[in-house]
């Protein structure tokens, strides 16, 4: 386990799966991050896949390549690299493991820093290879809601940035395990900027909401508390909200995505997989999270 700190904030940052476990607000006392066996996950990173491909797999020039949801990048174990009292880098490469999952040559650099207003979360794909690197990058921070224990989940709100008339979401469906349906919903609870929160929202489990140039999504209460939680996602195409269905849970995942789940149906090629991102031979594509506290 690593840990960073400064006068305001403490992290700690698991080695496996470079997963944030931990982000106390030291004046207060308090963590904004989940921590509990109904969801035994904090902040995974999902890499190079996000949510279910078809028959949990896909193609590269017709060959077929397991792969499991979100990826392997959750899962692995990454090396630290660099470290301050306020920063700490993490490594993830290529290895026998990965490539047969995802046969390319890659570098994940994941780098955690602390400031007085709260987290910054970087990320680096590097291609080593010769040819293009597809894939999806997302992350997926559970926050504590209520924030530091005040007030009820259907207390809180989030106000989205910017002010959209209408967000849409892409119809879920379970298969069991869920997928995409292909078609297109209505994001509920959602009105002038602001989706007031509550758990029957989640019913049908995670809400992707469509493209639409989102830069920012608060958590916050009007009545309850001085506390919030807002997480840039302006370097991102869509952003996810998820809490465990049927469970009344205490927390919120806001997670920003660059990629999708597969529509429902057959195997995708690799390259064509809608929503995954390019990066050329040699070149390296950079991505920031970051997560103001108060």
């Amino acid at each position: 386990m690593q840990t960073i700190k400064n006068d305001y904030f403490t992290a700690d940052i698991n080695e496996h799966g470079a997963q944030l476990t931990h982000l106390i607000n030291r004046s207060e006392s308090f963590d904004y991050i989940w921590n509990n066996d109904l969801w035994p996950k904090h902040a995974p990173i999902l890499f190079p896949a996000i949510g279910r491909s078809n028959d949990d797999a896909y193609l590269v020039a017709g060959q077929k390549y397991e792969m499991p949801q979100h990826g392997f990048a959750g899962d692995a174990d990454f090396e630290v690299v660099d470290k301050t009292t306020d920063q700490v880098s993490l490594l993830l490469v290529a290895n026998e493991a990965t490539k047969a999952y995802y046969p390319f040559v890659f570098k994940l650099r994941v780098t955690f820093s602390l400031s007085e207003t709260g987290l910054a979360v970087h990320f680096n794909v590097k291609n080593d290879g010769v040819e293009d690197l597809s894939y999806s990058l997302g992350y997926h921070p559970a926050f504590n809601v209520p924030i530091n224990g005040e007030g009820a989940f259907d207390d809180y709100r989030l106000a989205i940035q910017p002010v959209n008339h209408q967000l849409e979401t892409y119809e879920i469906v379970k298969k069991p395990n869920p997928y995409r349906s292909g078609n297109i919903e209505v994001l509920p609870n959602y009105a002038n900027g602001v989706v007031k929160l509550d758990h029957q929202m989640f019913e049908k489990g995670l809400l992707i909401i469509k493209s639409t140039g989102i830069k920012s999504v608060k958590l916050y209460s009007e009545t309850d508390t001085s506390h919030s939680v807002t997480v840039d996602v302006s370097d991102f195409e869509h952003v996810t909200l998820w809490t465990k269905e049927g469970a009344n849970a205490p927390f919120l995942c806001i997670e920003p995505f660059n990629g999708l789940p597969d529509v429902y149906g057959d195997l995708v090629e690799l390259g064509e997989k809608e929503g995954n991102h390019h990066t050329s031979a040699g070149l390296t594509s950079s991505y920031s999270v970051k997560v103001d506290l108060k």
